[in-house]
């Protein structure tokens, strides 16, 4: 099992000639991802690297002859290729392209100075920027890798044992609408759908009252395998491409009358919201961690889903928030943190067991891990999780509060941090609620 390398490029102490870069909480010069963007009246887009507040503008940088060797070549593929060449990178493409950039936008390297004087012609504003989705997303599968969000779904239903049989021997997974995902910024437009009338008992075609969040990441594959053939946890890491923030907004009535037997549908498939960015295997190097640490008495998984390494090294350590900004508010408020270490299985236990039968994956598929939850009251990762019979509603600034409103706006952050590194974010990952549409007429109810 090969995992990317720490190098200069991590260096904590690196600062960037761009400014906005230097102690940037999302983006410093130690991240460099990659994604795709439009630019004023452009019609076909084009791929950047954010850095601080400015985005790279990729193919402008590599007109400039600043980029060579394998960098170049990276570049001139993401730019020149048709596809989703920008996912498809080999981890050596990416690797080279990095450094290249790390050494042309660090202060004191050896070419930072020419490239600090053509800086006009490849550096844009963000705030310029319309951001993208990275690539075209061939198929979106869900995991359902939380493990208190699991146990908190079946002490829901009254099961004896919360989480089912299966659920410690095997990463849990549905096929998820790929056509819906949209990148953060996307307005969210309240579902209709049919649902059990809580007045009456009876079902009713209506919007939904009960729209929630689910806090996720996000895992892009970037390799192919042929149909029938699987892969193998050793190899599994050289298939991520990179990982996001995923918002799998939920219709909690909706999903809950139509999901006996065969699982969500219309109560998923409305809206997914991503964070823009790509953030790398090379650039979370430093902050890899072990795998959820299992008791005694679980299972051991079973050999092909187990490596030595992926237990010590396996999990990307990131820290997560949930932001909501609630009208009359103005300003977001703070609602919930909790983290990676309460995803039960790896990222490559879920990219080999969805490939275990011989299932073809392809550059540009989206994995979701599901949603990140913890054990405490303040480490919800959905409205779901933070209400029960015992609390049946969550406190916003002294407002009771179950799901969403219209007008609410809600925030995910993701942050990797490391004694001695520069930490690195993920981007904003947000959505703003708008009222359902009248199905007849097709203008907002009010």
């Amino acid at each position: 099992m090969y995992l990317p390398p720490i190098d200069e490029s991590h260096d904590g102490d690196r600062q960037s000639w761009i400014e906005s870069a230097n102690g940037h909480p999302d983006f410093p010069v130690q991240n460099l991802p990659l994604g795709r963007f439009l630019l004023g009246g452009d019609l076909k887009a084009r791929a950047g690297v954010a850095l601080g507040d400015s985005v790279i503008d990729l193919g402008s940088l590599l007109a400039t002859g600043l980029l060579e060797g394998d960098a170049q070549a990276a570049a001139q593929r993401i730019c020149h290729d048709a596809g989703n060449a920008l996912i498809a990178l080999s981890a050596g493409h990416r690797q080279a392209l990095r450094r290249a950039l790390s050494d042309l936008f660090s202060i004191g390297t050896s070419r930072s100075d020419t490239a600090r004087k053509s800086a006009s012609v490849f550096l844009h504003d963000m705030q310029d920027c319309r951001l993208l989705l990275p690539c075209e997303i061939g198929d979106f599968t869900d995991f359902n890798a939380g493990i208190h969000h699991a146990a908190n779904g079946g002490r829901r239903r009254g099961q004896p044992d919360p989480l089912l049989p299966n659920y410690r021997h095997l990463p849990i997974a549905y096929h998820a609408r790929a056509s819906s995902v949209v990148p953060s910024g996307t307005p969210v437009r309240r579902p209709w759908g049919q649902y059990l009338s809580d007045e009456s008992g009876v079902p009713v075609f209506q919007p939904t009252r009960k729209l929630d969040f689910e806090l996720e990441i996000g895992i892009w594959i970037g390799r192919a395998n042929e149909l029938g053939s699987p892969v193998v946890i050793d190899e599994a890491p050289d298939y991520i491409a990179g990982y996001c923030i995923v918002n799998d907004w939920s219709a909690r009535d909706i999903q809950s009358w139509e999901s006996s037997r065969l699982g969500p549908f219309l109560g998923k498939s409305f809206c997914t919201t991503i964070s823009p960015w790509v953030i790398s295997p090379e650039a979370l190097a430093p902050f890899r961690g072990s795998a959820f640490k299992r008791r005694p008495e679980d299972p051991v998984p079973l050999s092909y889903l187990h490596h030595p390494l992926d237990v010590l090294e396996g999990m990307p350590q990131l820290q997560l928030e949930v932001w909501l900004t609630a009208p009359p508010l103005e300003e977001p408020r703070l609602i919930s943190r909790s983290s990676t270490g309460h995803l039960f299985w790896t990222p490559a236990q879920m990219v080999t067991h969805q490939a275990s039968n011989g299932c073809n994956l392809s550059p540009g598929d989206l994995f979701g891990t599901g949603t990140v939850t913890g054990p405490d009251q303040g480490s919800f990762g959905t409205f779901l999780d933070a209400i029960s019979p015992q609390r049946p509603s969550l406190l916003v600034d002294c407002v009771p509060r179950t799901f969403l409103e219209d007008g609410d706006s809600l925030t995910l952050k993701a942050r990797a941090t490391r004694d001695g590194y520069a930490s690195i974010g993920f981007g904003d990952c947000s959505g703003r609620i708008e009222p359902a549409i009248d199905r007849y007429q097709g203008a907002p109810i009010q």
